[in-house]
């Protein structure tokens, strides 16, 4: 097994902390894991995308041009990416700031109305969590339990009043992929 993700969007929409999580959680497991990050200098508004790759074996490189999976949290990410993703991939979309639909048939598109569910939850930070929870139900790359441990220990200490919410977040995204 062997996944390489590309999780893109505006800076301050959480694309970055997605892709921590989704290593942290994969180390847990025992997966071997790499990620890099890329952003524009302007950071919160401007561009941000990672690369993450999580496997059952060791990694060669951390670099690639071709994602079996795009998680797209705008429209430019989008358009930019979805070419590049291999058939057979997935894309996980923000419909909720996306109007657009996946244009092609050889991948699986699941729509996720992040945005609206954050803010349904009281605090639209959490949109990426919800996205999370799509991609980590859509793909089985790591278990759901593992997430929510991790963000127990992620918040427990500074911020325990974060962990329900993040935790719900994280229930209602994989709802939406299911």
């Amino acid at each position: 097994m062997k996944r390489e993700i590309c999780i893109s969007g505006f800076g301050g929409q959480g694309v970055l902390a997605v892709g921590k999580s989704l290593i942290e959680a994969g180390m847990n497991e025992g997966l071997e894991v790499t990620w890099a990050p890329s952003y524009g200098p302007e950071m919160r508004g401007g561009t941000a995308n990672c690369s993450v790759v999580i496997s059952d074996e060791p990694i060669g490189s951390p670099v690639f041009n071709f994602p079996t999976d795009l998680i797209a949290m705008n429209l430019p990410s989008l358009l930019k990416f979805e070419p590049r993703v291999v058939k057979g991939g997935i894309i996980l979309v923000n419909s909720s700031v996306v109007d657009q639909k996946v244009t092609r048939d050889d991948v699986k598109a699941i729509y996720v109305p992040c945005v609206d569910i954050a803010s349904e939850l009281g605090n639209l930070k959490v949109a990426n969590m919800v996205m999370m929870g799509a991609y980590v139900e859509a793909t089985k790359i790591v278990k759901p339990e593992t997430v929510v441990e991790m963000i127990k220990a992620m918040f427990g200490v500074k911020k325990p009043e974060l962990v329900p919410l993040n935790i719900e977040a994280l229930h209602r995204g994989i709802a939406c992929a299911k």
